[in-house]
């Protein structure tokens, strides 16, 4: 029931938390990374106590390190079942860069004691890389220096 089932791409693994709420997932990136939106499955049905509950219970915080997470999103769930798709922006309604995403669970479904998140997925916008930046010749003479062959 640890990390390696919350990434493993299977809807019938889950990631089970230990201990008194909250109960906290940290992610942590290399570099500042550019991040538009987390994506958490939870199946009501399935896990019932184990869900997190219906009231605003899910805080996604973001910062450099543990020390300075700031609060950017509350999702409130209402007996959630399927994929939940919590965009994150800034202040200026731009994609978040983060070193850190910090989610937290504060209370679960029927006072449930652990929580059970069977995947979570961070998208960041596509980099176009293919097209990279070329000279554009405007004379026959240089074209031909446009590609390489």
């Amino acid at each position: 029931f640890g990390v390696d089932q919350l990434i493993d791409g299977s809807l019938d693994t889950y990631w089970q938390s230990d201990g008194p709420q909250p109960h906290l997932i940290n992610i942590q990136f290399r570099r500042k990374t550019t991040i538009t939106d987390i994506c958490l499955y939870a199946d009501y049905k399935a896990d019932e106590s184990y869900t997190p509950s219906r009231q605003v219970l899910i805080s996604i915080r973001t910062g450099n390190h543990f020390n300075d997470l700031t609060e950017i999103e509350l999702v409130d769930l209402s007996e959630p079942s399927g994929w939940i798709v919590i965009p994150l922006k800034d202040m200026h309604e731009r994609p978040i860069r983060t070193f850190m995403i910090q989610i937290t669970v504060v209370s679960n479904h029927q006072n449930g004691r652990d929580t059970h998140m069977r995947q979570i997925k961070i998208h960041s916008p596509v980099r176009d890389i293919t097209s990279a930046k070329r000279p554009v010749f405007t004379s026959v003479d240089m074209a031909q220096f446009c590609s390489v062959r």
